[in-house]
């Protein structure tokens, strides 16, 4: 099942309203240019489409597993690699970025139950999504979960070349269901997971992800 996210529904009627208004203008003003008109229909409903499916929002059940991490976002794994996440856990972790392009699914979704230990919004530049400095200087949001194994880990949001705008819907000490909805990001980005060093990973690089739903990795109990 599907549904138009709130994020987008505001922009989807006032699109359709200008873009009926300029169907109607095209054929008040020129009623016997009949290739121009079945032009501007076909790019206007062209238009709403691309427009309409960045803000679909699948309905469904989102599996229940403590010790596995799932996939905060759609779209494909680009970065399986070891870094340092220097701004809050201020050690080296398992990175795991998953890039997200225009035609995917933007809604982006808790990858364990937790609570959120820490949150930080930071303004930044918009380098293309796969930039190696779009981690430390793009528009991003830091979050922190504490998940029921004790586990900390940081998902973070950030912003690509066409993605101007984060939302997110959480602060610190938000409980979060495991696949419950905590942000979206409009037109194209990536989402970065910082993960223990000792997490088995369960992705590949290349992999294409579904939210909430593809296995990233398994932890460990302490």
């Amino acid at each position: 099942m599907m549904t138009i996210h709130k994020e987008g529904r505001t922009l989807l009627f006032w699109m359709m309203i200008i873009l009926v208004a300029i169907n109607y203008a095209v054929y008040y003003f020129l009623p016997d240019e009949r290739l121009v008109m079945n032009l501007v229909i076909l790019v206007s409903v062209a238009l709403y489409l691309i427009v309409l499916q960045f803000f679909r929002n699948p309905i469904f059940e989102p599996p229940q597993e403590e010790g596995v991490v799932f996939a905060p976002a759609d779209g494909k794994v680009v970065v399986i690699e070891e870094a340092v996440e220097d701004e809050f856990l201020k050690e080296k972790r398992m990175q795991v970025s998953i890039f997200m392009s225009p035609i995917n699914v933007h809604v982006n979704r808790s990858p364990v139950k937790g609570v959120v230990e820490y949150f930080k919004y930071h303004p930044g530049k918009y380098l293309v999504a796969w930039h190696p400095k779009s981690s430390t200087e793009n528009e991003r949001t830091s979050m922190v979960i504490k998940d029921t194994f004790g586990h900390s880990i940081m998902v973070r949001q950030i912003a690509g070349a066409l993605a101007r705008r984060i939302k997110w819907y959480v602060k610190e000490g938000t409980p979060l269901e495991q696949g419950g909805e905590f942000g979206f990001i409009k037109f194209g980005s990536r989402v970065d997971l910082y993960l223990p060093l000792d997490a088995e990973i369960l992705c590949q690089m290349e992999q294409v992800t579904k939210g909430g739903r593809t296995p990233i990795a398994r932890l460990k109990r302490k």
